[in-house]
């Protein structure tokens, strides 16, 4: 009897379906065991030199940047810890993008750099396993692997599934014809059109917001206890203000207000030094630039204790800066020298100190024709580490330590116009950013609407009106960080990119 119709192309197909099983599930067996789960110690040790590439201190200089790469690092790491807990199989992709150095860890072909010596980087996260994750972000990055051998081989070597009685699970890609086949969908299929597909605002919104109110809600009580520890500490100590350098969460901020006020029960005295401060919970310990004294989340009771008896020394170093910055002022036509920490590392005030020392004798040796009045109302930061003079997008000048004087003079006289017209664009656009994002808070509801430093005036200006038309009403009550990517923070805020879809 000769079979004909669908039912003959289904038993001609039989035959390819079980080559394609045996042949898949050969190279299932073959590759297991170097599916083994990597401890999270391992992965940290094996994303070595992506961390050395794209760690948020080595781009001080570039706040955009630094920031993208803090809010990435912060997502990877949740990936990655989402797929270490038990009974986990498989998460949802993440697209990520890193700025990355050329450093000595990066392959011999490197894309193309952009000019501040780093370049960007955008890769989707769709894996089920940690190594394969670690493996796909090294190569991602254009980073070597080879380390990643031995890793792999020890595993292997060590302990099989078989072995231990451990089950393993490893995703089979079957071939196409069997999706054809079967009519099953092809996940590699359903992967690439949902990178095509980037959620509108109003879907994820719709989304995530039983989330984030869940998490804001459970946040609550710790937040107003952080207020009103914050409040106790400035009044008992007349602090000027207390902040915190990274964006941490409210538990951790939390925890570093409590520290304080232990130390400040156990030892008052000790605080006595602080009256009048700025006090910033930061990576060292220490008196910053501006004057704010910092401390060191990872310092203990002892170290601060010590930081407040070296504050009446501070303050005399403070007192020659401000005097310093007096006189350069006066030698550069009225031009105003000022640290900005958010343009920067937190540079220490001795640091600061000795950077206007030396600038300052540079211009005492050589005699500048400048009018004492013409640079009045303009800025100018100072470097360390460049060679010529340039003018920031924001309207200060950038002034190397070393730069050749008389060059500097022409470049200060050209270069004035341009600067106060940067000045007054800068001062108009952020007047209209506080227009607008107050209009936003009333209009729409939302409990705060802030965002990320990286995310320009312009940028929040041009979010804040889409906003205002799509009036979403999913939008009432929540906490809404501008940045640029999609994310639900760890206390319910809820971050959307500037450039979000309608």
């Amino acid at each position: 009897m000769r079979i004909s119709g669908p039912a003959a192309s289904a038993m001609s197909a039989i035959p390819l379906l079980r080559c394609t099983i045996r042949l898949q599930w050969k190279h299932f067996a073959t590759h297991a065991v170097q599916q083994r789960a990597l401890s999270g110690a391992e992965a940290v040790n094996a994303l070595r030199p992506f961390y050395f590439a794209v760690h948020p201190d080595f781009f001080g200089k570039y706040p955009k940047e630094r920031e993208v790469n803090e809010n990435s690092l912060k997502r990877l790491n949740g990936y990655l810890e989402n797929l270490q807990k038990p009974g986990s199989r498989s998460v949802q992709p993440m697209k990520l993008t890193f700025y990355i150095r050329n450093t000595k860890y990066s392959s011999k072909v490197q894309p193309e750099l952009i000019s501040s010596g780093f370049r960007s980087v955008s890769f989707t996260l769709h894996t089920n396993d940690v190594l394969s994750t670690v493996m796909d972000v090294l190569t991602s990055c254009s980073l070597p692997v080879e380390h990643m051998k031995g890793l792999t081989a020890s595993k292997a070597a060590s302990k099989s599934p078989t072995e231990t009685g451990e089950p393993f699970y490893r995703t089979i890609k079957w071939d196409k014809s069997y999706y054809t086949f079967t009519g099953f969908k092809d996940p590699e299929q359903e992967l690439q059109q949902a990178q095509r597909a980037e959620p509108t605002l109003s879907v994820w919104l719709r989304n995530n917001e039983p989330e984030a109110s869940k998490k804001h809600n459970a946040s609550l009580p710790r937040r107003e206890e952080l207020k009103r520890l914050k409040r106790e500490l400035c009044r008992r100590f007349n602090l000027t203000d207390i902040r915190w350098q990274r964006s941490w969460g409210v538990s951790h901020r939390y925890c570093q207000l409590q520290s304080l006020s232990r130390l400040s029960h156990q030892n008052p005295e000790a605080l006595i030094n602080l009256q009048g401060h700025t006090v910033v919970f930061a990576d060292q310990s220490g008196m910053n630039a501006s004057g704010h004294v910092m401390l060191g989340t990872m310092d203990v009771h002892h170290q601060w204790t010590k930081l407040f008896e070296q504050l009446p020394g501070y303050h005399s170093l403070q007192q020659q800066t401000h005097w310093l910055k007096e006189r350069i002022s006066l030698l550069l036509g009225g031009t105003q020298v000022v640290h900005m920490d958010r343009l920067g590392p937190v540079q220490p005030i001795a640091e600061h100190y000795s950077s206007l020392n030396t600038f300052h004798k540079r211009l005492m040796s050589h005699h500048l024709r400048l009018h004492p009045r013409s640079l009045q109302g303009l800025t100018m930061l100072l470097e360390n580490d460049r060679s010529n003079p340039s003018l920031h997008e924001m309207g200060h000048f950038v002034i190397p330590i070393k730069c050749d004087l008389p060059m500097l003079q022409v470049f200060l006289q050209n270069q004035a116009p341009e600067a106060r017209r940067r000045i007054q664009r800068k001062n108009q656009l952020q007047a209209e950013e506080e227009a607008v994002v107050k209009l936003c808070l009333e209009t729409l509801s939302l409990r705060s609407l802030s965002k990320e430093p990286s995310v320009s005036p312009a940028q929040m200006i041009q979010c804040c009106e889409r906003l205002l038309e799509q009036r979403s009403p999913h939008m009432q009550g929540l906490q809404i960080c501008v940045s640029h990517f999609y994310s639900v923070m760890q206390d319910g805020d809820l971050c959307v990119p500037w450039d979000w879809k309608s």
